[in-house]
């Protein structure tokens, strides 16, 4: 497959090293000739000094022949206008933006739509529910997140004392009166797609999805994560920090952020009404002290300095018990990672890498198809697979209930105009709506392919 990476920053670094390992033809893009030199001296991809939003350099990059273009300048707006004009470059080519603003959160949709892009990323959000998922589950109750975040899989065992075990999976929503839905049972070496009338039974693997609040609210009633967190301190209120106290004190978690700018905590105030927001400085002991550090369930180091990050958790991992967060943008402290003085750390930058690399591999030979990922869970052989609907079909404007689906796939979610929906028999999938679904069988390129015709 032939690449163009439009920025040479961390995430463009990163791309090229697993793109590059994968054998993909990689071309480089960017105004800094230092930076192109470097990466074109250390892997074997070409570069093009120039801006990426020039046509010129975008045909000197070889855009006329390119399968996917990724843009991960600093600049959202560039990144936008960079994949607008590689789409009217060739309209083949496939177009993936990082855009990290939250201004433009509630607008992916639209633009991707408007605009003809594949995959809008924001790796703050991405992050974010990363971070929320480490801190509101346990160990045992392993979780997938999808959809930029918005719906999430659960694999859960029933083990002896399980609330679910003896019930009918119809049952489970009225029950516990939240929506969440069973979309796989794993029984011994079978799988399957549960019916509404499928008993649950001791032993059985779930695979459930929900939105995060709804899966909140399923754990807390059923006491199925016996110790729900309660409470969070988050120091840094960036774009990182924003999402996650959003996420947080949304699903009833008390959260406290500390931010040092006051234009900033004011931001904060406005955005998030359900947190506590502290203008002070974070590296501040006593200030932590008397905020109550040692008595929080979780805190998360999201300053914009690796250094501060490391101290701050540190610091907290001796004076609490909290599930401990570092945010780090190097790789410079490995030792300190394995002699396991830092509990869990991020690296927002890898992980977007990560993403768009999965997304890459999901690219079949067919232009044509509108599957955006591809992902195997690790507990099953169960495969969920994410789409754009472009355009109009057998599996449009036709209630669930009605499709004829063929055996062995479920639909988990809708996302249409940022609302999500966990679809039920009367719901119907729309042009411009994302869709994610689950199959025990093979991979379907196209939206229309899981509908028998």
């Amino acid at each position: 497959m032939n690449v163009i990476i439009v920025g040479c920053g961390n995430v463009g670094y990163a791309l090229v090293e697993r793109l590059s390992d994968e054998k993909h033809n990689v071309v480089v893009i960017d105004k800094d000739k230092k930076k192109v030199d470097l990466i074109t001296d250390e892997q074997d991809v070409l570069g093009v000094v120039g801006d990426g939003i020039n046509y010129q350099v975008l045909l000197k990059a070889g855009i006329k022949h390119t399968d996917l273009l990724i843009a991960v300048t600093e600049s959202d707006e560039q990144n936008l206008l960079c994949c607008v004009m590689a789409k009217r470059s060739d309209k083949y080519c496939r177009t993936v933006a990082r855009v990290r603003n939250p201004v433009y959160n509630t607008e992916t949709s639209y633009l991707r739509r408007e605009l003809g892009l594949a995959l809008i990323i924001n790796p703050e959000l991405i992050a974010a529910a990363e971070i929320a998922r480490k801190f509101q589950y346990p160990d045992s109750i392993q979780v997938d997140t999808f959809t930029r975040g918005r719906i999430e899989l659960f694999h859960l065992e029933l083990k002896e004392g399980n609330p679910l075990i003896g019930m009918s999976v119809g049952t489970i929503i009225n029950h516990f009166k939240c929506h969440v839905l069973i979309c796989a049972v794993q029984r011994g070496r079978k799988a399957l797609i549960p019916e509404f009338k499928t008993m649950l039974t001791e032993g059985d693997e779930l695979i459930l999805s929900a939105t995060p609040k709804d899966a909140n609210t399923f754990f807390k009633r059923t006491e199925i994560n016996k110790h729900p967190l309660k409470s969070a301190m988050i120091v840094g209120g960036g774009t990182i920090g924003f999402y996650l106290a959003y996420r947080l004190s949304e699903t009833g978690v008390r959260t406290k952020i500390i931010e040092s700018d006051a234009e900033r905590c004011d931001f904060l105030n406005e955005r998030i009404p359900k947190a506590t927001v502290i203008n002070g400085d974070g590296s501040d002991e006593k200030l932590l002290i008397r905020e109550g550090i040692g008595g929080v369930g979780a805190f998360a180091a999201l300053t914009g300095i690796d250094e501060e990050n490391v101290l701050l958790s540190l610091f907290a991992r001796r004076v609490s018990h909290a599930n401990i967060m570092t945010k780090l943008r190097g790789l410079n402290y490995t030792d300190i990672m394995e002699r396991k003085q830092l509990e869990n750390t991020i690296f927002p930058g890898v992980m977007t890498a990560d993403y768009i690399v999965k997304y890459a591999r999901s690219m079949s030979g067919s232009r044509e198809g509108n599957i955006e990922n591809i992902f195997t869970l690790s507990k099953s052989k169960a495969k969920a697979m994410e789409y754009f609907i472009v355009k109009p079909g057998r599996a449009t404007g036709v209630p669930i209930s009605q499709l004829k689906l063929k055996e062995g796939i479920i639909i988990c979610s809708i996302t249409r105009n940022e609302k999500l929906i966990v679809p039920g028999g009367r719901d119907e999938m729309r042009v411009g709506d994302n869709v994610l679904i689950l199959t025990m069988g093979e991979i379907y390129n196209d939206i229309e392919d899981i509908v028998e015709a």
